[in-house]
């Protein structure tokens, strides 16, 4: 196995409430840890912002300066 191909973890440290909750959340689904939840939660979540950083796609950039051109505004 290629040394660097190898995934690498830390360990974040949780309330054992919290813990528990998320093992009661996770029964019966097809996560085998609160940790696979955790990261499937915060992937989510910084993906999530991530798309809100975008301020358009480019296809709405593309229907603004349309419109901006029918509008004389720009050439």
């Amino acid at each position: 196995m290629n040394p660097d191909s190898e995934k690498k973890y830390t360990t974040i440290s949780i309330p054992t409430p919290l813990a528990n909750k998320v093992k009661e959340r996770i029964q019966g689904t097809g996560f085998s840890s609160v940790s696979s939840y955790t990261t499937y939660v915060l992937r989510q979540i910084i993906s999530s912002d991530e798309a809100k950083d975008e301020a358009f796609s480019k296809e709405d950039e593309e229907r603004i300066k349309e419109r901006l051109r029918s509008l004389g505004y720009i050439d």
